[in-house]
Order: C-alpha cells, then structure tokens, then sequence
C-alpha cells in the first residue's frame, strides 16, 4: 500500500511537469503568433537605402583667336549651372589684361555675340566647348554713358546763355536786348536734358550692361556739336523771334512740355513693367492720358521725343535747331523700326494693327 502512495505520488509530479511544459509551450507558440501578426501588419521590410554617389561633370571651354584660330587658354572645371559671365571671369583670372566687360565670345566666327547670362550647358555639343574671343576694347557702363552724353549739352547751352565775352561780342551784348523767347527757350532746353538725367538716375535700370567707348565718343560729339550750334544761334544778340510772334511761341512751348510729360509718363510705365517682371505681354494704357499713344503705337516714348524737337523748331525758329529734328526724325524712326520688329515676335495679336513710331506714316 505504501508503494502504491509512492508511485503515484512521483506519477503526479510528472503529470505536472508534462502539463506545465505544455503550458509554457502553448504560450510560447501564441507569443510567436502574436509578433508574426505584429510583422505582417507593419508590412515588408525595407533594406536601407544605399547612399549613391553623384557625379558633376564639368565642362571645359577652349577659347581660340577669332582672326588667328590660335588657342588663347583653356578653362577648365566648369560646372553645368555656369553662364558664359562665370567663364568671363574665370578667363580674366587666367588673362588679366582682358576685363570680363572688354571680352566678346561667340560660338562661330561670324556668329552673333553671346550673352552674359547663357548657360553654359545650353552650349554644350560634349564636355570640350570651342569660343572664339573678339577684343572689344575699352567699355563703358550705360549710366556713365548717358550721364556724359547728356550733361554735356546742359552745361554748353548754358554757357551760350550767359554770353560769354569769348564768344559773342561784349558791346553787342549789353546793348540788344533779349527777346522773352531766349530765356524761354533756354528754359525748355534744360528742362529737357534735366529731365533725362533726373530718368537715368532714378527710372531706368541698367542690368550691368556695357558699350565700347568710341560710341559714347561719337554721341557726345554729335549732341554737344549741335547744342553749340543752337545755342550759339538762339543766344546770339542778332536773333530774330518768331515771325507769328507770341502766339507761335506760346503754342509751341505748350506742346514741348507735353510732349516732355508725356515721354517722361511713358519711360515711368515702361520702368515700372521691367521692374514687376510682368514682361510676357505689352505694354498696355492706364488713366494717365499721356500713355493712352500706346493704343496707336509701339514706341510712344520716340514719338514724343521726336515732338519735342519740332516744337522746340517752331517756338525758336531756327535752322540749327530744324536740322537737328530732322536727324533725330530719322534716328527714331529707325530705332522705332527695330524695336516694332522684336514687338511683333513676342507680341504679335496686340501689336500687328499698331505702327512704330508715327501712327499710320510709320
């Protein structure tokens, strides 16, 4: 009897121990179901990511003679997001003795000139870029260009005003007297100069641009040759007035300043259509009265400037001043022309019914 407490005494540990391994098995199993659910609803494993290694390639530029084909240098390292100004600046490092605004490149020989802002991947056929350089010799900025060029004939007509005992004769002068159409004259002329420098300063906005010297010598030549000839006339102590008199003096200095509030109110609503970057359509009338020509012209700012010049001829009456309208007529005109034909290629439904300069003539 007592065996048998015994024996099924260690039986019942070892029906406990069966069941208790069991029961740990059966936990185990569910805890592995449990994180394979867990798996499964995060979704699939992602290795990670392997860093790639871009690679930049550069560009090199070889710059030959136009005349001589010759090579000059090469400029390597060039990356793709560089303009033709970078390799401008890195081929003055390379030649100091030509400045970035002297040096003219051009793909082909007789090719056009290329902008500054070209991107240099634009122009790529491979990784060896060929230019050809062009010496443009010495350069000028634009607001120095215009500055010179216009405080030039300020400064003479002034000088002819006040007479000048070197120019004009002293006993000639002080005993004719002046006519009030040479002070009015006078008047307009500055006022028209002034206002040309007062727009350069603070109206238009040149993007760095630059132009050989001898252009800015020839303009000076021409505008302060022609104010002396003027003024000399207009100052002189033997100047006749107008034959009609007052009243042909009076409605010519009336359409001078017209004329000259009118293409000051142009030159403003141009400025200001550059500076909002709102250039993918023309220029368009607002309520001002005087930009209202852009409904029957494209360049309304020659068309007034040139108004200004045949006014100034009626209320004088002189031929200098007649000859230098015709000029500047011509000058306009062909300006107005090439400018009318970039209008038509970007804006081609709002310009073709207009003219260039004068309506229906031009």
């Amino acid at each position: 009897m007592l065996r048998r407490r015994k024996t099924s005494a260690s039986e019942l540990k070892r029906d406990l121990s069966a069941h208790g391994g069991a029961l740990s098995m059966s936990q185990n199993t569910r805890t592995f179901f449990n994180f394979s659910q867990l798996v499964l609803s995060a979704g699939h494993l992602k290795p990670p990511p392997v860093l790639k290694h871009s690679k930049v390639t550069y560009f090199e530029v070889e710059i030959l003679d136009v005349q001589s084909k010759k090579q000059i240098c090469i400029v390597d390292k060039i990356p793709p997001s560089s303009t033709l100004l970078d390799v401008k600046h890195k081929f003055h490092k390379a030649c100091p003795q030509w400045y970035p605004s002297r040096v003219g490149l051009q793909l082909e020989r007789n090719g056009p000139y290329l902008k500054d802002s070209v991107n240099i991947q634009s122009l790529a056929a491979s990784s060896i870029i060929t230019l050809y350089f062009t010496d443009l010799g010495q350069q000028v900025g634009w607001t120095t260009f215009f500055l010179t060029e216009y405080t030039g004939p300020l400064l003479i007509y002034l000088l002819f005003y006040i007479r000048l005992s070197t120019i004009y004769d002293q006993v000639e002068s002080t005993k004719n007297f002046r006519h009030p159409v040479v002070h009015l004259a006078c008047f307009c002329h500055c006022l028209h100069y002034i206002r040309h420098l007062l727009e350069t300063l603070f109206v238009h906005k040149f993007s760095g641009g630059h132009t050989p010297l001898k252009n800015m010598i020839k303009g000076c030549v021409f505008y302060w040759g022609f104010t002396s000839w003027i003024a000399y006339y207009i100052n002189h102590p033997r100047y006749t007035p107008p034959s009609f008199g007052h009243r042909q003096v009076s409605l010519a200095a009336l359409a001078f300043l017209m004329c000259e509030a009118g293409n000051h109110f142009i030159n403003v609503a141009l400025a200001h259509q550059n500076h909002s970057g709102n250039k993918a359509c023309f220029p368009s009338p607002t309520y001002n009265p005087f930009t209202w020509l852009f409904l029957l012209v494209s360049c309304p700012n020659y068309t007034y400037e040139v108004g200004s010049w045949i006014s100034f001829t009626v209320m004088t009456q002189t031929l200098p001043v007649g000859i230098f309208a015709f000029l500047m007529v011509i000058q306009m005109s062909l300006w107005a022309q090439k400018k009318h034909k970039l209008y038509l290629k970007k804006f081609y439904p709002e310009v073709r019914r207009k003219a260039a300069m004068i309506p229906i003539v031009f």
